[in-house]
């Protein structure tokens, strides 16, 4: 690919709009354009790594044996009112009526459609077990899209579906796309990590995300620095230490104490001459609209709204706001007390709330505290569970190791559906023996677009991208400084043919700009191997190369060039723990 012929506009300065890393540097190396909102456009440069991306997908989800279908965008509203998530999906989902005012949607996710589309031709067990993939455009309304192609409203992901008999078969295509994964994120030249996860609005019973490892991720992964273990804050579990169930415990008669100023918990804790870890937050949310359920957690902890959603059921779980707190509780309208709740209102408590009795918390009158409230006597408490998220001095939960926090951005998921959708849509085979059985599912995501940005975010420095060379635009740029030096220019497209030849996919910079902008141009776009002849550099007979990730720059002969430009490439691809 010569320069000169490509589209490659750059820009010196990063939009106003742009707010991570591999949003200005994807827009200044000119690859990709916003058209609006969350949509961007893929320039030359771009789709070609997102290409790359595909590929190196494809190769494993065939190696792992499944087949790659290409299933349609826009999606009738029956079969999502068939598993009832036209109405759980919520907002996210873009809804429209054709011509004929019939309802439909834009996919954001295809489990519907490939359900549909099995269960009409699928009828004996023989037939399975079954997987496909389609890599496609997805798209869904996000409320506030950010961060280019980390969180946009149109994105390209790889959606892929198991069908098997039973739970055994869906177990081994499970681990059989978790060890794809895990493979296609290595080829990549990712730093990642699976972790346990919730399975959010896909539903199923067990899932894991992969996570590349990143500063800037919107993630925070929480680890054991002894263990395997690791799981995003929505999911990972919180163990409390053994000890005595002290909610029966003998405590002092329950008082209640004026306080006018006490809208925080440190100022609530003030005034009753305690500590945070010594009260009880009891929090008022809303499940699906208008179920509500009281949480109670110690006052230094924070509630995890996904584990308590888990345990209520339902679809969608937020905070009372104040109108709903003063007419369920007539408190103030601000924070609503244990003591005294409404029968229909169930209460839920934290594990770690079993083991102390003699708390403080707020009161349902206006101004006013609790002091020494035992749970087992004051209290109606429906149920104690896991209902927050873990810190980094919990113990790890399945060995009891040191936790640690890092970030991380999801590039992957891989869900256990179960019966979910084919128990709802009648998705069913015959046996051996002729019943009829459902199908079980598994599904398995990876967010291409997203895969290009979150390897920007892990490989960059002051100067642009650091592409691995399996992903990158092109895996060499060849610039030639020959200027009007007829015999250093005929030399250089020489060396272009040759290394075409040689089946190495390489920019080639024959423009007429100064040496410090073609420079600065192979920098930004991220190039992972630059190869310089000049004037100087041909006398000598050498021609210079740099490693765009390490900065390292050694002379690679004329003479001989095709033997040790293989060598040279072979090394840089190994700094990469990456094989050609």
């Amino acid at each position: 690919m010569r320069l000169s012929r490509y589209y490659v506009p750059t820009l010196k300065e990063s939009p106003a709009d742009a707010e991570v890393i591999s949003h200005k540097l994807l827009l200044r190396a000119g690859m990709i354009r916003k058209l609006t909102s969350g949509i961007y456009c893929y320039l030359p440069l771009g789709l070609r790594s997102i290409n790359k991306v595909s590929q190196i997908v494809r190769e494993e989800m065939s190696r792992a044996g499944a087949l790659e279908v290409l299933l349609p965008m826009v999606q009738p509203a029956s079969l999502w009112q068939e598993t009832g998530r036209w109405d759980y999906y919520g907002k996210e989902l873009l809804r429209f009526n054709d011509r004929h005012d019939r309802d439909y949607c834009l996919g954001p996710t295809h489990e519907e459609v490939i359900t549909d589309l099995v269960r009409g031709e699928t009828r004996s067990y023989k037939q399975l077990p079954l997987n496909l993939y389609q890599i496609q455009t997805k798209f869904r309304d996000e409320i506030r899209p950010r961060f280019g192609l980390m969180r946009g409203r149109e994105f390209i992901m790889k959606d892929g579906y198991s069908f098997d008999r039973d739970e055994k078969g869906a177990e081994e295509s499970y681990r059989a796309m978790f060890e794809a994964y895990k493979k296609t994120f290595a080829r990549i030249g990712l730093r990642f990590k699976p972790v346990q996860a919730d399975s959010g609005a896909i539903g199923g019973d067990f899932s894991h995300e992969f996570m590349v490892l990143a500063k800037t991720g919107e993630d925070t992964l929480a680890s054991c620095t002894a263990c395997e273990f690791a799981a995003n804050l929505e999911k990972a579990r919180v163990t409390v230490p053994e000890g005595e169930d002290m909610t029966r415990a003998d405590c002092p008669t329950l008082e209640r104490v004026a306080a006018a100023d006490a809208r925080t918990i440190d100022k609530a804790c003030a005034a009753l001459g305690t500590s945070p870890d010594k009260f009880i937050k009891a929090l008022l949310l809303v499940v699906d609209g208008d179920r509500p359920v009281a949480a109670l957690v110690r006052g230094d902890r924070e509630l995890n709204e996904v584990k308590l959603r888990n345990l209520v059921g339902g679809n969608d779980i937020e905070f009372a706001d104040a109108a709903v707190i003063r007419r369920l509780t007539g408190a103030s309208g601000e924070f609503a007390g244990p003591v005294g709740l409404a029968e229909d209102i169930p209460m839920y408590a934290d594990n770690e709330l079993r083991l102390a009795t003699d708390w403080t918390a707020r009161d349902n009158a206006p101004d006013t505290l609790l002091r020494h409230l035992s749970l087992g006597r004051d209290c109606r408490i429906d149920k104690f569970a896991d209902l927050r998220t873990i810190e980094p001095s919990d113990p790890c939960p399945e060995c009891g190791g040191a936790i640690e926090f890092t970030e991380g951005i999801e590039v992957g998921h891989v869900f256990k559906l179960g019966l979910k959708y084919s128990a709802k849509m009648d998705a069913t085979f015959l046996d051996e023996n002729g019943d009829s059985k459902p199908m079980v599912m598994g599904c398995y995501g990876i967010g291409v677009s997203r895969i290009v940005a979150a390897a920007i975010e892990q490989n960059n420095d002051e100067n642009g991208c650091c592409f691995p060379p399996s992903i990158a635009p092109y895996e060499v740029c060849l610039i030639s400084l020959a200027g009007a030096d007829e015999d250093v220019a005929a030399k250089a497209e020489e060396l272009y043919a040759n290394i075409t030849d040689m089946g190495v996919d390489v920019a080639f910079d024959e423009r007429g700009e100064r040496p410090g902008v073609k420079f600065a141009e192979a920098d930004l776009v991220g190039y992972p191997m630059q190869l310089v002849l000049g004037g100087k550099s041909f006398e000598k007979g050498i021609i210079e190369a740099k490693d765009r990730k390490t900065s390292e720059k050694t002379e690679l002969p004329l003479d001989g060039f095709a033997e040790a430009f293989a060598a040279w490439r072979a090394e840089v691809w190994s700094r990469w723990g990456l094989e050609l």
